[in-house]
């Protein structure tokens, strides 16, 4: 018998180093998938399941209203989403609105995903800035994965993406959050799917989730 978990893209770096630990703690073999918030959404539309998800907020309280998880909520973490360059590079100046949007029309090019939650937060920001026009014609849009890769391979100068996720791709500088006039703080929620007992695994996740283990990744407390 074995766990398992169906998780955001943006607690990879968090869950996956740890699942033996997770597994001898629990006294079972715990396995995890991880994909963008949308992409798991539709997995699980399509009939994946397991013993508990652990997406954005947002994402639960879909699932709840579905009937698709119940019982016992636990929020995770919380996400920023920020930006990064290729290691050696200089990282943009996200200090301000007004310089946040000059750096997006000075990169000469950038990287951002179609369904994750930071994508999705990017394109309408961009548009409510009225620069998404000038912003796409430079972007490559990635279905979903790590956008810091391609940074990282020198296929694009800049990559914007969770904090976290920025920070599990080796090859990169020290991610920049963008400033808080044009934030989007995500809130990461764990939940058990219905039918299923998933306490034992949602109380590990909490454990699991410390200060210091957050911050390493980018990430604060919920």
């Amino acid at each position: 018998m074995a766990l398992r978990l169906l998780s955001t893209l943006g607690l990879q770096g968090v869950i996956e180093p740890r699942l033996e630990d997770l597994s001898a703690k629990l006294g079972m073999p715990v396995t995890a998938e991880f994909a963008p918030t949308q992409v798991m959404l539709a997995r699980i539309a399509d009939g994946a399941r397991g013993d508990v998800a652990a997406i954005t907020e947002a994402g639960i309280a879909k699932l709840v209203a579905e009937g698709v998880v119940g019982g016992r909520q636990v929020n995770l973490a919380r996400s920023s989403v920020g930006a990064a360059v290729r290691a050696g590079a200089t990282p943009p100046d996200f200090s301000t609105e007004a310089t946040t949007v000059a750096a997006l029309r000075a990169v000469p090019s950038i990287v951002y995903s179609r369904q994750g939650a930071s994508g999705l937060f990017f394109a309408s920001l961009i548009a409510r800035l009225g620069i998404a026009d000038e912003v796409n014609a430079k972007a490559t849009i990635i279905p979903e994965g790590f956008t810091g890769a391609l940074v990282a391979r020198g296929e694009a100068a800049l990559a914007i993406q969770q904090m976290s996720e920025l920070l599990a791709v080796p090859g990169l500088e020290p991610p920049v959050p963008l400033p808080d006039a044009l934030q989007e703080k995500l809130v990461f929620t764990a939940a058990s799917f219905a039918s299923v007992d998933g306490g034992a695994l949602l109380d590990a996740l909490v454990a699991l989730c410390t200060p210091e283990v957050l911050a390493a990744q980018g990430l604060a407390p919920a």
